[in-house]
């Protein structure tokens, strides 16, 4: 019956987050009804003692990323510096080459640490009049997004401060540049995979007679202002600063630093290696937010309204990730969540492997890669880390393939930022999502499969 229970309750979830109900509401009720159907806790003393215990814990961890990174995502919009970056991208590639240019100027706001949900807002004007221009069909745009926003950017690139690339480090003792050169591959697979997927899917409708088509126009179909915006230059600063900044912090600042005091009980007797990874992200995002400002000092007229906006558009996606780890740990905490356990850790004695699968399937059932891969690590995180040291297998790559495993069955069609992309965009999961599905799910997964490979070949 526990098992039964567990079953249930992960079904309800995937299944009522697609119909749009809030995880901060499911999450709870759904791991409560996990624990009445197993019969095996007290309601209360679960929701207060578990649940909430875990969510707590991920936000004390981790709410200065999702914070600071809404903040510069915010102010990189408001300045205008977002639509730059794209408007730059797409006059230097060209209508030729239009695929590419959207791609590309997604995977740089990204990379540089702009909310997906900010670069959506920002590149999709521009994308949709280079599209219609080019005579391209428009339901190429979402899978174009997609695979610039939320793929070889979100877990691939090293030292991205996307949060799904964060998460893994206090785990596995590591930082967001594990395995540059394996991460660099898997972006590379990716990227160029992606792009040619879409270009030949470009060259086939051509061939088929189809062009742009008629479209009736959507909320975000108006063009930002073009006065007033920062120069190329100015609006990228802040972008390459986030990337040099934490590479700076992490083989640099942070290691020169004197942190004996982090031993002692007042600071959770721990070791600068669990906390470098997340210094560094922190000490970058402050330091390009105050860039940012003062590069568009006169642009940000609004300054205090731009930052209150960031930090309250933090507040929803950092709760809803706690709560689906508080929604995790209770599940872990049920005696039948064993045989869960046992199932995943049985699939291969490789722990690459078994944490892929883990990270995947949570992270499918969830529609989150960030949920679906806190859960996999709050629930397995320790187990994974002993047989990948008994096997001597690369902390950094166990960093690494959890990351890259939260970026495949997460963009499933019940997956917010995909409804998110479609609703900008003003199209149908049935004229998108099949292009959406080969560059954010199948070509990722088949990234993640290149590296476990090559990872057990040349580093165990």
């Amino acid at each position: 019956m526990g098992l039964f229970g567990i079953i249930i309750s992960l079904l309800l979830l995937m299944y009522l987050a697609y119909r749009g109900i809030n995880v901060l509401i499911l999450a709870p009720l759904l791991a409560l009804l996990a624990v009445l159907l197993s019969g095996s806790g007290p309601l209360l003393a679960t929701y207060t003692q578990v649940f909430m215990e875990e969510l707590g814990g991920y936000l004390i961890r981790f709410f200065p990323l999702f914070l600071l990174g809404a903040i510069f995502g915010k102010l990189m919009a408001d300045s205008g510096s977002a639509r730059t970056i794209a408007e730059g991208f797409v006059s230097r590639i060209g209508a030729a080459q239009a695929i590419a240019a959207v791609v590309l100027a997604c995977g740089v706001l990204t990379y540089g640490g702009v909310s997906l949900f900010v670069v959506a807002f920002a590149v999709y004007p521009i994308a949709n009049a280079l599209f219609k221009r080019a005579d391209i069909p428009k339901r190429f745009i979402p899978a174009a997004l997609a695979l610039g926003s939320f793929t070889f950017t979100m877990t691939a690139f090293p030292g991205t401060p996307a949060i799904q690339n964060a998460i893994p480090a206090p785990y596995f003792g590591t930082t967001t540049f594990a395995a540059p050169i394996l991460g660099t591959v898997a972006g590379l697979i990716m990227m160029i995979g992606g792009i040619l997927w879409l270009n030949m899917r470009k060259a086939r409708a051509a061939a088929g007679g189809e062009g742009y088509g008629e479209h009736p126009p959507t909320d975000a179909d108006a063009d930002a202002p073009e006065t007033g915006l920062p120069s190329f230059a100015i609006a990228i600063a802040p972008v390459v600063a986030v990337i040099l900044l934490n590479g700076v912090f992490t083989y640099l600042v942070i290691p020169a630093l004197d942190t004996s005091y982090l031993q002692t009980e007042q600071y959770g007797e721990v070791t600068k290696d669990d906390v470098k990874g997340i210094w560094a992200i922190i000490a970058a995002l402050v330091l390009s937010i105050v860039l940012c400002i003062g590069l568009n000092w006169g642009r940000l007229t609004e300054l205090q309204e731009s930052v209150n906006k960031g930090t309250m558009g933090s507040l929803l996606p950092v709760f809803n990730t706690a709560s689906e780890v508080g929604y995790g740990a209770t599940i872990a905490s049920l005696p039948a969540f064993a045989t869960v356990r046992d199932a995943v850790l049985g699939v291969s004695e490789n722990p690459l492997i078994s944490t892929a699968v883990a990270t995947n399937v949570l992270a499918g059932i969830t529609g989150s890669a960030s949920g679906g891969m806190s859960i996999a690590l709050e629930t397995l995180g320790e187990r994974f880390r002993e047989i990948a040291e008994q096997s001597g297998i690369s902390l950094e790559l166990m960093h690494r393939v959890t990351a890259l495993s939260s970026g495949g069955f997460d963009a499933l069609p019940h997956n917010g930022a995909v409804i998110t992309l479609l609703a900008i965009t003003g199209l149908t999961h049935k004229q998108s999502y099949g292009d959406i599905f080969v560059v954010a799910v199948a070509i990722p997964l088949l990234a993640t499969v290149s590296v476990i490979i090559l990872g057990s070949v040349f580093l165990v």
